[in-house]
């Protein structure tokens, strides 16, 4: 596929993911609006936020869905774009050592105390599964993961852990990265090789703004930079493409105005007077 290809074809999912995206948030609320459980109506069993006026009553809900499904659309369209330049599958099953389990666990619990910091270059945990001479017990193990991505071209195995907007709080953090090393083991084990295997946190816009270092508290504890992937480094690498992020973006821009005429028409049928 020749970049020009490849470009149109990230372009043609993005317009068939925001019109998708669109039509369907909109049916679902305008569906919903003599629904006194709908997603919106709802709100007013909540005291607090009815008494404040049915327009912050609607916009706090319509706010909180938007969010969510916007998430979930963009977490699909990655997928999607990312089938046209790897095999992508979202498990990982096979071999878990018990020492494998518990030094990730004692690991973990460095980062969690701050006795160590996450190293680059898979420095904290290189060698763990290229051991020959595990003699404890070990089993089969299915891990769900958000992508794993295989290069054909290159042969690297990218596992991927995205969170939309980058925020782990401090329960999530360690269990992201604890199921993270436990997939990597389990992949090197099946491989019989950690030379092609990368493990990533990422997310799909930076929250401290383009451009800006990242600065996630929890997210830094357990990750180390180089296993960060940040808005572009992200989407360029789900493109396989240096304008990546740029194509995807200017491609979202284009068709963003569906979305606006979606929320424009929920907001006519729920706040007709307004």
């Amino acid at each position: 596929m020749t970049e020009s290809e490849k470009e149109r074809a990230i372009r043609s999912i993005v317009e068939t993911s925001v019109k998708t995206f669109a039509s369907a948030f909109s049916e679902k609320h305008l569906s919903q609006l003599s629904n006194s459980e709908g997603i919106i109506n709802s709100k007013i069993h909540n005291v607090f936020i009815a008494a404040l006026g049915p327009e912050i009553q609607y916009y706090s809900a319509l706010c909180r869905s938007l969010d969510s499904s916007l998430g979930n659309m963009l977490e699909a369209m990655a997928i999607g774009i990312a089938k046209l330049n790897f095999e992508v599958t979202q498990e990982v099953e096979g071999t878990l050592y018990q020492e494998q389990t518990d030094y990730i666990a004692e690991l973990l619990e460095k980062y969690k105390s701050n006795e160590k910091k996450p190293q680059c270059n898979k420095a904290d945990y290189l060698g763990l599964a290229s051991k020959k001479a595990y003699k404890g017990s070990k089993k089969n193990k299915r891990h769900v993961s958000d992508y794993y991505l295989h290069d054909l071209e290159t042969d690297m195995h990218y596992l991927i852990e995205l969170k939309i907007g980058g925020d782990l709080d401090n329960k999530k953090a360690r269990s992201e990265k604890e199921a993270l090393l436990e997939q990597y083991c389990i992949l090197c084990n099946t491989l019989g090789s950690e030379d092609k295997v990368k493990i990533c946190f990422a997310t799909a816009y930076n929250r401290f703004g383009e451009g800006m270092p990242w600065t996630q508290g929890r997210v830094l504890q357990f990750f180390a930079k180089d296993e960060l992937l940040i808005s572009a480094d992200f989407w360029n690498l789900v493109c396989k493409s240096a304008k990546g992020y740029e194509i995807v973006l200017d491609a979202y821009k284009e068709y963003a105005p569906l979305i606006v005429d979606a929320l424009n028409d929920i907001k006519d049928a729920y706040l007709p007077n307004d």
